[in-house]
Order: C-alpha cells, then structure tokens, then sequence
C-alpha cells in the first residue's frame, strides 16, 4: 500500500526556502499532506512555528533537520558519468528526525548545542566568500547577503545578491561559474562526519535518513553497506530528483538491508517550480519511528 500523506523534507526562510514557515505549512496542507517535517540546513529554529502552523492546518508535525556533513565515500566515476554529472557534492546530507521530541527538554536542549556550531560555521564562511567575490571585481555587501537569510545563511543567499547587484542572471549562473562546489569562490567549511551525526541524533532520541543520495554518485549497494556501517537508519529513497528507476532500485536494496524508507518533495518555493507534498511511498518500509502514524493513516484509508 502506498501513500502520499507524508512529505519529510522541505525548507522555508529559516534556512534557503523560499517561504515563511506557516506558508510552507499551508501549501502542504493543500497538497493533501498529514505528516510534515521541516528539514531546514543546520539549524530547528523553526519548530515551534511549524508545529502550531502544522496543528493549525490539521497536520502532524515531525521535527527534522537536514544535517551537511563531510562525504561518507569518495565519488565513482563511472557512477557519475552514468548519471550525466560534472561532479559530486562535496557534502552528503543527512535528515534527522525526533517524533517524539519534546521542546525544550534535555534532549532538545543537546542537541541544539549540538548543533549550534554548524550553524555558526556558515557566518565566517560566508565572509570568506564574500572577500573572494570582491577581490574579483564583485563587491557584496555582507549584511546584505545575511539580511535575505533567517538563522542559517548560506550560499543560496549570496547567489541572490550576485543577481541583485547585477553580476549574473540568474541563481544557477551564480552557482555555475562562482559559487558551486569547485569555482572560484567556493569555501568548505568543518562538517561533522556521518557516523558522528547519527550519534549526536540517536543521543537525542531521533532517527536519521540519507538525503538524496543520487548526488553522491555511488552505486547502490556500497551505499547500502556504508549506511549500514555508519549507523544511518534510513534512505531517502523516493526524492524529486531521483527516476522511477532509481526509486524502485534504492528502494529495494534498502528493504533488503533492513533500512527504513522515507520520502521528501525537498521543497524549498515556489520561484524554482517546485511543488510540495505528491511523493508517494509504501506505507510498509517507512521507518519503524512512524508506526503510530502509519497505523492511524491505513486505518483511516479502510473508513
């Protein structure tokens, strides 16, 4: 039995989304979604907004963070040639998830300090860059750049700027030719390794998820043994960015290894023509975190 009742991974302004939180949440609600999770980049500043927007439109809210951290392996080239791509990402994201998770307890507070540091990573990163496009000829007001970002600037932000002070045309040309991984202004910053993410989450009582893993250009089964190893407990198998051919082999691989599964629209606005919620995902393989939902979602399908 499939559903499309669950959408576990979407941004809002908190991070690089488009829209404010309770939009977000309206807009997913209008696509029909029970259970909602948003998974802004480094940062859960937007979980109380989310839940009363979520209660508000008759959802459940998930409290989720997507997580960048360091590659778990290196990128297979034939894997990336096959794929059609120039390059892998040269950070793996990792979805977290706490169901359970009571606001302001002791688990929430650990792992906010936990995390802290990889939002404030992004600040002196982002002035770096900043140098680096004026020592080019492209002089960004920082302020600026962080001014268009809630609590987790990053380069998306910045690409915004570039087009605001008429260096390129669009955010994609600005990532293309300045700002993507491996052009001239990109800068790496300290990332948590997987394993360690997992830790730091399964410490405060959640469960992770390997987001879109087509990025990280490597075949199926050493991305199966790796999330094995590291501790990660699901795959993100059914993603926008992935064929039906990808989802079906993803999805396979990870029910055979015992993973759970979970879906995301990664919905960050409506500006990048992208559409929340409509991802469909067998009701079966979801993780086992989410069987009270689960059990309530099959139950109401046989009223």
């Amino acid at each position: 039995m499939w559903t499309e009742a669950f959408d576990l991974h979407s941004h809002s302004t908190n991070s690089d989304g488009e829209h404010p939180v309770a939009d977000v949440a309206k807009m997913m609600a209008e696509s029909k979604v029970k259970f909602w999770s948003l998974t802004d980049h480094d940062t859960i500043s937007g979980w109380s907004s989310a839940k009363s927007a979520a209660e508000s439109e008759g959802m459940r809210f998930i409290p989720g963070v997507e997580i960048t951290c360091m590659p778990g392996l290196k990128a297979d080239s034939k894997v990336m040639e096959a794929r059609q791509r120039d390059r892998a990402s040269d950070s793996w994201h990792l979805l977290a998830y706490f169901p359970e998770m009571e606001f302001k307890s002791h688990q929430h507070d650990g792992f906010e300090a936990w995390l802290a540091p990889l939002g404030q990573g992004r600040i002196p990163r982002m002035k770096t860059m900043v140098e680096r496009l004026g020592e080019l000829g492209m002089p960004v007001d920082f302020d600026a750049v962080v001014a268009r970002a809630g609590d987790s600037v990053g380069r998306p932000h910045l690409a915004d700027e570039m087009v605001a002070a008429g260096y390129v045309e669009t955010r994609q040309q600005a990532f293309d030719e300045w700002i993507g991984d491996g052009k001239p202004v990109h800068i790496t910053r300290p990332k948590p390794s997987i394993a360690e993410a997992c830790k730091a989450v399964h410490d405060a009582g959640g469960f992770t998820s390997l987001a879109h893993p087509l990025y990280y250009c490597i075949g199926t089964p050493e991305l199966i043994a790796f999330c094995m190893e590291a501790g990660v407990d699901a795959i993100e198998c059914f993603h926008r960015s992935h064929t039906d051919t990808y989802r079906y082999e993803l999805w396979n691989a990870a029910k055979n290894a015992g993973l759970g599964v979970t879906c995301g629209s990664d919905f960050h606005g409506r500006m990048y023509n992208q559409a929340p919620g409509r991802m469909a995902v067998p009701i079966s393989t979801l993780p086992s975190a989410f069987s009270e939902m689960t059990l309530s979602l099959v139950e109401s399908m046989h009223q």
